[in-house]
């Protein structure tokens, strides 16, 4: 069943979603509402005609920190310290990029204007955050997602070149395993993720690994690679 949402920043539950995963349209991208759809298990995947549409899929795609998998390219990348990680660093910049990146079989991006100022403004506020490598001082690679409880949420990553963004999802495994975070929320099923340990969750089990999640706090505020 698919739900057209009130002025109000609620969500049906998320196990009403279609078989596509889709499960409400409209509605805002106000930091709040945005609060609320990751922690009911939904997150916005793109605008048509102004129209902000909702999904939660299943199964859902997460990688657990202790499982990524580290290859031995990454690993030889790594060891050449080729990058610098920082993170909350240039957040925007990270999101714009990502919205011009190239995605096979995508023509365009689902990452609007108005879904580049709504993240900026959950990160001004403490919830979004970008893991960013750089290569001479240069932005190369990174992702962005946001983090709410032990879990952390992701959206998009880019690169310009060869492993930088999964350098930056191997320092944000790191980080968030020493946090002891529940798990890294990729939405949907990718053969590049699942390469480096993501796996398929059924959205019952994933919710369930939702709500105990949430009951830890949230670590607002800037993020430090140091």
């Amino acid at each position: 069943m698919v739900y057209l949402l009130p002025d109000e920043p609620f969500f049906p539950p998320a196990d009403e979603a279609e078989p596509d995963g889709l499960i409400a349209i409209g509605g805002d991208l106000s930091p709040r509402r945005l609060i609320n759809a990751y922690a009911s298990g939904i997150f916005p995947w793109f605008q048509a005609e102004g129209e902000v549409y909702w999904f939660s899929p299943d199964p859902r795609l997460v990688i657990l920190p202790q499982n990524f998998r580290l290859t031995e390219s990454l690993a030889r990348t790594l060891a050449s310290h080729r990058f610098e990680v920082r993170m909350d660093t240039s957040f925007r910049q990270v999101i714009e990029e990502c919205s011009t990146a190239p995605r096979p079989g995508q023509e365009d991006t689902w990452i609007s204007n108005d879904f580049i100022e709504a993240y900026c403004m959950l990160h001004d506020a403490g919830y979004a955050h970008s893991i960013e490598t750089f290569a001479d001082d240069k932005l190369v690679g990174g992702l962005y997602g946001v983090s709410l409880g032990s879990a952390f949420f992701g959206e998009s990553m880019f690169f310009r070149s060869r492993d930088a963004s999964k350098v930056a999802l191997f320092h944000l495994a790191e980080l968030v395993q020493s946090w002891d975070f529940a798990f890294i929320d990729c939405q949907v099923e990718s053969p590049h993720l699942i390469s480096l340990g993501a796996e398929t969750m059924a959205r019952e089990s994933y919710l369930k690994l939702l709500k105990t999640a949430l009951s830890f706090p949230t670590k607002k505020g800037k993020w430090s690679a140091a």
